[in-house]
């Protein structure tokens, strides 16, 4: 995948332009227009035709909305002229199309065509009160009433795995729920949100054990995908990320061992942090692979996350990202239909700090080094095995004890660590922290690698078993990485297939999670 369709100065003239039009410069926005009585300039009301119409339309403007770019699109239409297509977010949720000629003459860019259009955001689906998102739904009164912090307040669902003092733990089965104490003291991520001001509201589903990410649960039922409904809403954080996405609660709490947070904020659109592993306290939390195990946050917006995870994280230092990564490999596993948006989105995410002048370089296109000849396949090969071995010594006794109690694809995820002898488990592990040190080579503070969040958009309900399979196995690849070395991940909803969003996956070194919440706030949210 290459980015160099926008050459430098054409890139810069562009930063240039966005700049301008932030700050309502208007001698160079005047300066960025080409000269001259042919140059048109078009909405979805009038076309002005000419330098000096244009310059007189913007001089009695007085500026244009805040606005954010979300993906930027570049096609060369000869070797002195491209065309830039460039989507917006403004701060009135009204999405918006800018597409520009640039032409080169005498050394110099400027804009010859340009055309703007604006529409209000889509607004997610409602869900029925049937809707399998809360195994404890929302009362008159919070279920946990926040005290005096920062958070204000915002409503939260909290993933069925977390204590939640009064209540139990349900963990998305039946015979777990039964046997469950009530819980006397909240979850220490729960608490820690509480404390910053925020509200539970409900506890929401998860797939079974958290072992899927389907958002599928044989015992409960699908969770709805409210700005996809005929799809999945992805797991295993799945109760969370339909709330949130609903608008039925402001923040999810949830878990990710294997993708769990990343994976359903990018079926429902959401923005979703995996924490760096073992920097928040897991007190209070039914796991299932501790290793991997990692306390996630999803929200509708960047500011909100980087509050709730204030909230949840101790202090860190904040390292500038200065340089995006993109793999090629990784992205070969998204969805061919996808991989021109997830481009634009990525070169977009160079260009966001335009209006402050802060943009960065352009993408760096790059390989992984893996530490096996079999690649990125054997590595998967070695975190499933570990994975799914830790799953069986946390959850064994359970299924022992109750061999009916889970379903029958869940079941067999379990009795797979279960057969797996200390030699393969001992030789994956070896496999994994070599993996993890060249992670840790290729990622240092101020780096991120960008990478598709899933493997593809969220697939309809119906869709045949073995492609579901296939589509799963193509994203635990993509989601692998930042959990075996316990890396922060950053899922911000910029990739769109048709009219479903795809995430857009950050991972960074480990402890920069601020970093990335302050880069996501900066980079992604309206002026």
């Amino acid at each position: 995948m290459t980015f160099d369709d926008l050459d430098d100065d054409l890139r810069l003239a562009f930063a240039e332009y966005e700049r301008a039009l932030m700050a309502n410069d208007v001698p160079a926005l005047d300066a960025a227009f080409a000269d001259g009585p042919r140059t048109l300039r078009g909405d979805s009301s009038d076309v002005l035709v000419g330098h000096d119409a244009i310059a007189a339309f913007r001089a009695g403007r007085g500026g244009a909305p805040a606005r954010t770019l979300l993906q930027v699109h570049t096609r060369s239409l000869g070797p002195d002229a491209r065309v830039i297509v460039a989507q917006t977010r403004r701060a009135d949720g009204m999405c918006g199309i800018q597409t520009q000629v640039w032409e080169r003459s005498g050394g110099r860019w400027a804009i010859t065509v340009a055309h703007v259009s604006a529409a209000p955001t889509p607004v997610a689906t409602p869900t029925s009160p049937d809707d399998p998102i809360w195994r404890v739904a929302p009362g008159p009164e919070p279920l946990a009433r926040g005290g005096d912090g920062p958070l204000t307040n915002p409503r939260v669902a909290v993933k069925d795995l977390f204590a939640v003092a009064g209540q139990a733990i349900g963990a998305g089965n039946p015979v777990w729920l039964s046997e469950a104490p009530i819980e006397s003291r909240h979850a220490a991520a729960v608490e820690a949100l509480l404390a910053a001001g925020a509200d539970v509201t409900g506890i929401a589903h998860t797939d079974e054990l958290a072992f899927s990410l389907s958002g599928s649960n044989a015992h409960y039922g699908d969770t709805p995908n409210p700005v996809a409904p005929q799809c999945l809403s992805g797991g295993s954080s799945s109760g969370p990320a339909a709330a949130v996405a609903a608008g039925l609660a402001d923040i999810g709490l949830g878990t990710d061992t294997a993708g769990s947070i990343r994976v359903p904020a990018s079926y429902c659109g959401l923005y979703g942090l995996r924490t760096t592993h073992g920097v928040i306290d897991r007190t209070g939390l039914v796991g299932l692979a501790p290793s991997f195990d990692s306390v996630g946050l999803l929200t509708r917006d960047a500011g909100l996350l980087a509050r709730a995870g204030a909230a949840l994280l101790p202090p860190q230092s904040v390292e500038p990202i200065t340089r995006v990564v993109v793999a090629a490999e990784l992205v070969e596993l998204l969805d061919p239909a996808a991989r021109e948006s997830f481009r634009a989105a990525v070169q977009a995410l160079t260009l966001c700090g335009a209006a402050s002048g802060t943009v960065l370089p352009p993408p760096v296109p790059g390989a992984l080094t893996y530490p096996d000849s079999g690649g990125l396949d054997a590595v998967f090969t070695a975190f499933r095995t570990v994975q799914t071995a830790q799953a069986w010594d946390t959850h064994g006794e359970l299924l022992t004890a109750h061999p009916d109690a889970l379903s029958p694809e869940i079941a067999a995820r379990f009795h797979a660590g279960r057969d797996i002898d200390s030699a393969t488990r001992q030789s994956a592990q070896r496999l994994l922290d070599a993996m993890r040190a060249e992670l840790l080579r290729s990622l240092p503070p101020g780096t991120v690698l960008a990478l598709p969040s899933t493997s593809s958009a969220a697939p309809r309900r119906d869709t045949d078993p073995a492609l579901l399979e296939s589509v799963r196995q193509k994203t635990l690849r993509l989601t692998c990485l930042a959990s075996l070395a316990g890396l922060p991940a950053l899922s911000i909803p910029a990739v769109r297939a048709d009219t479903r969003p795809i995430g857009l996956c950050l991972v960074a070194a480990p402890g920069q999670d601020h970093s990335l919440l302050a880069f996501a706030s900066a980079q992604t949210d309206p002026l």
